[in-house]
């Protein structure tokens, strides 16, 4: 039988933390060896692992990131909210290991992306192109690092540097809402993602985990996972 992955989870005392602990005691293809939060010393945590999950907060990238290149561990990153200067850090481990980076782990979000790009492709500059982003009001990054991604994918296809408009919502205990509105001559497309529960987050990331193990030095995303 073949080992488990071992995973160091890093932000295990965060709500993706938890969620992805208790949905790794029933997946026999992975094991939590180590859990850390901000502060912790990682590295002898690090070297008994074979892959980092980070849900932790963005100013815990530059010591991850020197802890995984200290014993070259691959990275599974979901926090988001970093830096230009954080972002930096990421890209320049990138070049010695697999790193995972992804601002939504659900295979729904993913498809969403794909489905958006084809959509804005299809349609083309003279339909406006809008976003709305609703989470729970505890969530410390607006607008969501989801919402940027799908900014960032519908600007490259319609070739243009104008912002794309984005609308962000806190209120309740919202797990997370995506939606992508297309609005032209008589006609509008909107395309929404709904999660109901952070379990879809937790199974991207472990999927993450197991599927990193052994790829070469890179930058790589969830659509990379999922073969989008």
């Amino acid at each position: 039988m073949k080992s488990p992955v071992r995973v160091l989870l890093v932000g295990a005392a965060g709500r993706m933390g938890k969620t992805i602990v208790d949905l790794a005691k029933d997946d026999p293809n992975i094991e939590i060896v180590a859990q850390c939060d901000i502060g912790d010393v990682i590295g002898s945590a690090m070297r008994k692992s074979d892959v980092v999950i980070d849900f932790s907060h963005a100013d815990a990238i530059d010591e991850i990131s020197r802890a995984a290149l200290q014993d070259q561990r691959p990275l599974v990153i979901g926090t988001t909210g970093h830096s230009a200067e954080q972002r930096a850090a990421i890209d320049r481990a990138a070049r010695s290991v697999p790193v995972v980076f992804a601002s939504n782990f659900s295979a729904g979000v993913n498809a969403l992306f794909a489905l958006a790009r084809n959509a804005s492709e299809t349609l083309g500059p003279e339909f406006n192109v809008e976003i709305i982003e609703a989470h729970h009001q505890t969530k410390k990054d607006a607008p969501s690092g989801t919402a940027k991604t799908l900014a960032t994918i519908l600007r490259k296809v319609r070739n243009a540097d104008d912002e794309i408009s984005i609308r962000s919502i806190r209120e309740g205990d919202v797990v997370g809402e995506h939606t992508v509105i297309f609005s032209g001559p008589g006609e509008r497309l909107e395309m929404t993602h709904r999660a109901a529960s952070r379990e879809i987050f937790a199974r991207g990331a472990l999927r993450a985990a197991r599927w990193i193990i052994g790829k070469p030095a890179g930058l790589y995303s969830m659509q990379d996972v999922l073969g989008l």
